[in-house]
């Protein structure tokens, strides 16, 4: 030991591995967000803004959980349902229910009467993107698993992206929903 360790009581040495203590778990912290930030954990819905690419809404979702658009059509002026599924990055168009015939709406296709509502199930559509323009005569609202969305509002009446994409690890553990 040298005579200024002697004097310091080792002071030096003990800050020195403090430092690279330090360092070292400050290293570990970075080592272990990228991780995190890098490691699908599940699935999310996300809803960008097409002017802008801001993520609007972004909400867990799983395999078959279910993502339906409502709308009030435009000319009849009555409720119109489309859902799909989600399956992986898929969305799966599975079902429309509509409860009049209109501009746009199918007429040559297995359509059946429930209740006083026609339902076209497994109409043959998938994709990995859903592009929505919400107008505010449509009202246009999403639901995902129950949870309802007013698009309208969210988009301010702009053109939408609807799309599923991997949820990291980081963020199912802080959460970043933009449920509310």
């Amino acid at each position: 030991m040298s005579a200024l360790d002697r004097l310091t009581g080792g002071s030096r040495e003990r800050s020195t591995r403090r430092v690279a203590l330090a360092f070292l778990f400050a290293l570990l912290l970075v080592s272990a967000t990228a991780t995190a930030s890098a490691v699908p954990v599940g699935e999310q819905l996300v809803v960008t803004d097409q002017q802008t690419g801001d993520e609007l809404i972004v909400t867990p979702v799983h395999e078959n959980s279910t993502v339906a658009l409502v709308y009030m059509h435009s000319v009849q002026k009555s409720r119109v349902l489309d859902q799909y599924a989600v399956r992986g990055h898929t969305l799966v168009y599975t079902r429309m229910e509509f409860e009049s015939y209109g501009w746009g709406l199918p007429s040559r296709s297995a359509v059946r009467e429930v209740n006083g509502t026609f339902v076209l199930e497994d109409p043959d559509w998938q994709g990995r993107e859903l592009n929505v323009k919400p107008g505010r005569v449509a009202d246009h609202e999403l639901v995902v698993d129950g949870r309802t969305y007013d698009l309208v509002n969210r988009s301010d009446a702009r053109a939408v992206t609807i799309r599923v994409t991997d949820r990291s690890l980081l963020e199912a553990a802080l959460d970043t929903t933009t449920n509310e």
